[in-house]
C-alpha cells in the first residue's frame, strides 16, 4: 500500500450504503435459541453477510432482538415466523429452498467440504442444549457438523451458525 494508510471510518464507508432490504439468498433461522445474547450475535452476522434472520414472533425473541440490535436501526430485515416453526419450515422448503442444519448428525456434512449456496438457503440453529429437534433433522436436506479437538461437544450456537453462515455466503 502506498501513501498514507486508509482509516477504518473510510474502509466502512466504501460498504453496503444504505439500509438491508431483504436479499431472501441466505436465511439465518435461530429457531429454538434460549441465550438472548446469542441472537444479537445472530443479527450481526446476518448484516455482515447480506443474510435475512428468521425467528419465531414471541416475547422471548422480540426483547432479545430490541435489547442486542447493536446495529442501531441498520439492521438486516427479519423474517417473523408463525404459526409454527415446522409450518414454516415446510413453507421455505415448497418455495425451494435448501434446508441445512447445523448438528452433530450420521452423514452430516463437514464445514470445511461445505460449499456455497447456489440457490435459496435456509440455515436452522438449534437450541443450545438440546439441539435441533430430530422430527426436524429428519427432513433437512443437508447436516453441517463443526470439527473440534477439545474435549467440548460443541460451540456455542452464535458462533457455529455464524462459521456455517459465513461458508454459506461463500466468504469463508
Amino acid at each position: 500500500m502506498s501513501g498514507a494508510q486508509t482509516k477504518p471510518a473510510e474502509l466502512r464507508s466504501r460498504r453496503r450504503r444504505g439500509r438491508h432490504s431483504c436479499w431472501d439468498h441466505l436465511i439465518i433461522a435461530p429457531l429454538w435459541v434460549a441465550y438472548d445474547a446469542n441472537l444479537g450475535t445472530l443479527l450481526r452476522t446476518c448484516d455482515a453477510i447480506g443474510a435475512c434472520l428468521a425467528v419465531p414472533r414471541t416475547r422471548h425473541y422480540q426483547d432479545a432482538l430490541r435489547v442486542g440490535d447493536t446495529l442501531r436501526g441498520r439492521r438486516p430485515c427479519i423474517h417473523w415466523v408463525a404459526p409454527t416453526k415446522e409450518g414454516w419450515i415446510d413453507e421455505q422448503r415448497s418455495a425451494g429452498r435448501r434446508i441445512v442444519a447445523v448438528e452433530l448428525a450420521e452423514g452430516a456434512t463437514s464445514l470445511p467440504r461445505l460449499t456455497p449456496a447456489r440457490g435459496s438457503t435456509v440455515l436452522l440453529l438449534g437450541h443450545e442444549h438440546q439441539g435441533v429437534p430430530d422430527e426436524v433433522l429428519a427432513d433437512v436436506d443437508e447436516c453441517v457438523e463443526i470439527p473440534m479437538v477439545g474435549w467440548g461437544a460443541s460451540l456455542n450456537v452464535a458462533v457455529a451458525g455464524s462459521l456455517v453462515a459465513y461458508r454459506l455466503a461463500g466468504l469463508s
